[in-house]
C-alpha cells in the first residue's frame, strides 16, 4: 500500500490529504511542525476555482457556516475615487462562489474532515522535517525532530515514504534539503500589517475593497454575517506601506505581533463608501507585521518521489487572492495525477508539468501588482485624484487588465465553469 508523507499541515498540505484520500489513497501522514493546529492568521479570499475544489471534496456546506460569499470588489484611489466595481464569484457568473473567510476557520475545517475521514492519527502534531536524503530510485529518506528538540517521529529517526510532498510554506524544509544554496526568501522592501476586527454590520460594508497609491494600500473585507443581538462582523484588513527601516522585519515571519498604533497614523482619513479603515483598526485587539516576501520561481519541482506544493512551490505576494487559492488547486491537481499514473515518478512529473509553468506566470504577474496595478495608474494619471475615472483609465483597459489577470491564474468564468479537471474515481489508486 502506497504511503505518502505531507510535510506542514496547513491549507495545501491538509487539501492534499483530502483529495489523495478522496483518489483512493488510504495511507497518509501529515506532519505538522506546530504542536496543535490552532485558528491562527488572518483572513483569506478563495476564488471560485479554488470552491469548486473545495466543492468537490464534500467541503461548501461547512464553509458557508463559517465564511462570506463575496459579491463585489471595489478599487478606489487614495482619495476616495472609485476606480472599478467588479462582481465577483456567482454575481460575475460562475457556478461557485468567492469565499472571504478566516484562515483558522478554513483550516479548521479542512483538519476536522482529514480527521474524520482518515483517522485521529492521519496528522502527527509538534513534528518537523529536518531534511531528506534521496535513493537512486527517487525515494526520499525523511529526517525528523520533535519541536523540543528530540529526533525521530513515531519513534524513529527517520520514515520513508513511497511519496513526499513539501508543503510547509514559504521558508519549505523540503524546499530547502533539494535547493541547499536558495537562501532566505526575497523581499521587496514592503511592510504588511495584518489583523481583524469587531466591527458594527453596518459600518462593515458588504463588498471588498482595496485602496491606495502607488506606495501604501489597504484591503478591507467582512468575513461573517451578523449574528446576536448587537450585529456585528468580523472584517478583515490587511495594509501596505514602503519599510522606513530593514531591520524593522524579521523577514519570513508571520507572526510578529505589533500594536496597532504603530502604523494607523498612516491611513487619517481613509474612508471609502462609509467603511471607515481609521474606525476598522481602532476595533482590531491586536495586529501582526511581516515582510512581503515571495520565492524566486523553480526551474523544477520534483525530485525523484517528492515534489512541492502551495507556498512551498512557489510563494507568491499577496495580491490577486491567489495564495491559498492556488495551494488548493496544487492538492487536488497533485492527487489527480498520482491516482491516473501508475509509475509515483511519472506521476509527479505530470502534475508538475501541469501546474509550475501556469504558477510561474502568476508569480510573476504579482510582482507586477497583478489587478492592483489599476490602483497604481490612477495615481500615475491623476496623482491629486479624479472626478471620473473614465477620463483617466477607459473602461475596456480596466476590463482588460482584469481579464487577462484572470487568464493567468485560470479563474476566469470560462475556464472554471467546465467543471473540475482533477475529479478521480474513489478507489482509483491504493
Amino acid at each position: 500500500m502506497t504511503h505518502i508523507m505531507i510535510a506542514g499541515g496547513g491549507i495545501a498540505g491538509l487539501t492534499a490529504a483530502l483529495s489523495l484520500h478522496a483518489a483512493g489513497f488510504d495511507r497518509i501522514t501529515v506532519v505538522e511542525a506546530a504542536r496543535e493546529i490552532q485558528p491562527l492568521g488572518a483572513g483569506l479570499n478563495i476564488m471560485p476555482n479554488a470552491v469548486r475544489e473545495l466543492d468537490a471534496l464534500g467541503l461548501l456546506s461547512r464553509l458557508d457556516e463559517c465564511s462570506v460569499r463575496t459579491g463585489e470588489l471595489r478599487y478606489y484611489h487614495r482619495g476616495g475615487g472609485l476606480i472599478s466595481r467588479e462582481p465577483r464569484g456567482l454575481a460575475a457568473g460562475y457556478r461557485w462562489p468567492q469565499l472571504s473567510i478566516h484562515r483558522g476557520d478554513l483550516q479548521r475545517v479542512l483538519a476536522d474532515a482529514v480527521r474524520d475521514r482518515l483517522g485521529g492519527d492521519a496528522i502527527v502534531a509538534g513534528v518537523r522535517v529536518s531534511g531528506l536524503q534521496t535513493s537512486r530510485d527517487g525515494r526520499a529518506r525523511v529526517l525528523l525532530a520533535h519541536r523540543d528538540g528530540r529526533r525521530g517521529g513515531g519513534g524513529g529517526a527517520s520514515l520513508e515514504p513511497d511519496v513526499l510532498i513539501g508543503a510547509d510554506g514559504v521558508r519549505s524544509a523540503v524546499r530547502a534539503a533539494l535547493n541547499p544554496d536558495e537562501g532566505e526568501p526575497p523581499w521587496n522592501g514592503m511592510l504588511v500589517w495584518r489583523g481583524v476586527s469587531r466591527v458594527a454590520a453596518h459600518r462593515a460594508g458588504t463588498f471588498m475593497f482595496i485602496a491606495g497609491d502607488d506606495r501604501q494600500k489597504a484591503v478591507v473585507y467582512p468575513m461573517t454575517h451578523p449574528t446576536g443581538s448587537e450585529r456585528h462582523v468580523l472584517v478583515n484588513w490587511a495594509l501596505s506601506m514602503p519599510a522606513t527601516e530593514i531591520a524593522d522585519a524579521g523577514r519570513g515571519d508571520w507572526n510578529r505581533p505589533v500594536p496597532v498604533a504603530k502604523f494607523a497614523h498612516h491611513y487619517a482619513g481613509w474612508e471609502f463608501d462609509g467603511v471607515s479603515v481609521p474606525e476598522v483598526l481602532a476595533a482590531a485587539e491586536r495586529a501582526f507585521e511581516y515582510p512581503m516576501v515571495d520565492r524566486e520561481p523553480l526551474a523544477r519541482w520534483t525530485h525523484g518521489r517528492t515534489t512541492l506544493i502551495g507556498d512551498a512551490a512557489h510563494a507568491m505576494y499577496p495580491i490577486g487572492s491567489n495564495g491559498a487559492t492556488q495551494s488548493i488547486v496544487d492538492a487536488r491537481a497533485l492527487a489527480h495525477a498520482l491516482a491516473t499514473h501508475p509509475d509515483r515518478s511519472e506521476a509527479l512529473t505530470a502534475y508538475e508539468t501541469r501546474r509550475r509553468p501556469a504558477m510561474t506566470q502568476l508569480q510573476r504577474a504579482n510582482r507586477e501588482q497583478g489587478p492592483e496595478v489599476v490602483i497604481n495608474l490612477a495615481h500615475a494619471r491623476a496623482p491629486g485624484g479624479f472626478t471620473d475615472i473614465g477620463d483617466v483609465i477607459p473602461p475596456s483597459e480596466l476590463a482588460e487588465i482584469a481579464a487577462r489577470y484572470a487568464a493567468t491564474g485560470a479563474f476566469d468564468p470560462e475556464s472554471v465553469n467546465t467543471g473540475s479537471p482533477y475529479e478521480t474515481t474513489l478507489g482509483a489508486r491504493s
